[in-house]
């Protein structure tokens, strides 16, 4: 079996976002972990529009150029882990938009998370848990949460996200997770594909 494909999804678009900080590091770590492939997607890269289309993409093909490309791009991966700011107790719009946009390309694949900000983003990845349910895919328990002294002290460059060892163990613990259910998930989608071919056979 191939290694399973990693997205390290940036959940912010803001110019002045924070988001860049943590995805490096992160990226930095599940790199070092050799069972795994690691891409960062950025959103900035998929400028989707607020949900737009006549259903869901489970329903009904996109009819947006961007959706269909974005669509094509989740589909690449086995797993996938995002940073999530919190915003007023919640996600980002514009994850929670991208999120949207996509369907079957979630289904059955692990979700971990890196949150930032108010208590550590917690309430975020809360909400963010429960949209991965409803998109069929398997939320870790493990996750990272940056709290605000913590993130102050980086955004002010007295330290680096690396230089807290309680983020790094919560960053391995975090990957861990996400590569022993993206190996798992793998395997029964694939064994899913050789049922369904042998029946229509």
């Amino acid at each position: 079996m191939s290694k399973p494909k990693i997205a390290i999804v940036v959940g912010s678009t803001r110019a002045a976002r924070f988001a860049d900080t943590p995805v490096e590091w992160i990226a930095k770590i599940a790199k070092s972990h050799a069972d795994i492939e690691v891409e960062i997607v950025d959103l900035r890269d998929f400028p989707l529009p607020f949900f737009d289309e006549v259903a869901s993409s489970a329903w009904v093909p996109s009819q947006n150029e961007v959706a269909q490309r974005w669509q094509k791009k989740v589909a690449e991966f086995d797993g996938y882990i995002f940073t999530a700011a919190e915003y007023n107790h919640g996600p980002t719009a514009v994850l929670k938009n991208a999120l949207d946009y996509a369907a079957k390309e979630w289904n059955k694949k692990p979700a971990g998370f890196v949150g930032y900000g108010g208590v550590g983003g917690a309430r975020a990845v809360e909400q963010l848990r429960m949209h991965a349910v409803e998109l069929q895919m398997a939320p870790t328990k493990a996750a990272v949460h940056i709290v605000w002294a913590d993130f102050l002290a980086v955004r002010q460059g007295e330290k680096k996200l690396s230089d807290f060892d309680h983020l790094n163990q919560s960053a391995n613990g975090l990957i861990e997770e996400i590569a022993w259910w993206a190996k798992a998930l793998k395997i029964a989608r694939e064994a899913d594909v050789l049922n369904e071919e042998a029946k229509a056979a």
